[in-house]
This record gives structure tokens, sequence and C-alpha cells, in this order.
């Protein structure tokens, strides 16, 4: 119960920050997250089968993710969008973990399909900041 709310409020605080201080990469990769963590909750298998077998949904889910986060990397001009996606990419390879060893205990493939989205927010929320620190001086530069 800690994990979920520690990670909702990760959510919330760097998603957030990011629609409202961040450019167009920061607001696109923000809604992913948050649209990725609601389609996560709707297509999940039930708490008593939760990844006991290939999540198909969770696995449908996070290859749209991993998708939209490449997009963004190929045509932003900043270097954090390639963790995301990279970090992405890494969460998406999990479930073929579980296609290979279908005996992957369930809390094993779990930790591999989900431990890679605290760094993502994390990174999500420092490319804002950093982002944002470049904003201002390149305007104090032509300003002063």
């Amino acid at each position: 119960m800690l994990r979920l709310i520690l990670f909702n409020a990760l959510l919330l605080a760097s998603c957030g920050y990011a629609w409202f201080r961040g450019r167009s990469d920061e607001r696109v990769v923000a809604a992913v997250c948050i649209g990725a963590s609601l389609l996560t909750l709707a297509v999940i298998s039930s708490f008593r089968t939760l990844y006991s077998n290939l999540e198909i949904g969770v696995l449908t889910v996070d290859i749209a993710t991993l998708a939209a986060f490449t997009y963004v990397a190929l045509r932003s001009e900043r270097f954090w969008p390639l963790w995301i996606s990279g970090l992405q990419l890494t969460t998406s390879v999990a479930h073929l973990m579980k296609v290979i060893e279908p005996t992957l205990l369930p809390i094993a493939y779990s930790a591999a399909a989900r431990m890679w989205s605290y760094p993502i927010l994390i990174i999500l929320a420092i490319g804002t900041w950093r982002g944002q620190r470049r904003a201002q001086s390149e305007h104090k530069a032509t300003a002063g």
C-alpha cells in the first residue's frame, strides 16, 4: 500500500510539474505517464492472478508507451527523453522474460515490469527543471 501511495505522489508531482512548467516534450511525456498508469489499472489482471501469467494488457500499454516515448526522444532537442525511452524499453523486456520463462515468480515479473517507472518520473522532473533553468538563462542573456 505504501508503494502505491509513493508512486501516485511521485506521478502527480512530476507530471503536474512537467505539465505546468515544461515545454511540449515534457507535457507529452507527462500525459503519456498518466495515461499509461490509468490504462494499466484498467487492463491488469485480478489481484488473485496478478503477474502469474503474461500480462497481455499491460504489455500492450507498455509497448504503446515505449512508442510514444521513442517518438518524443527522436524529435526532441534534449537528451533526457532518450533515457526515458531506454528505461521504458527495459520495462517492456520484462514481459519477454515471462514468455521465455513461464515459471518466473510473479513477484520477480512484477518488480521487473514496475521498477523503472520511478526513475522515469524522476528523470521527467529533472528534465523539466533543467529545461526551465535553461529557458530562464536564455531569457536573461537576451534581456541583458
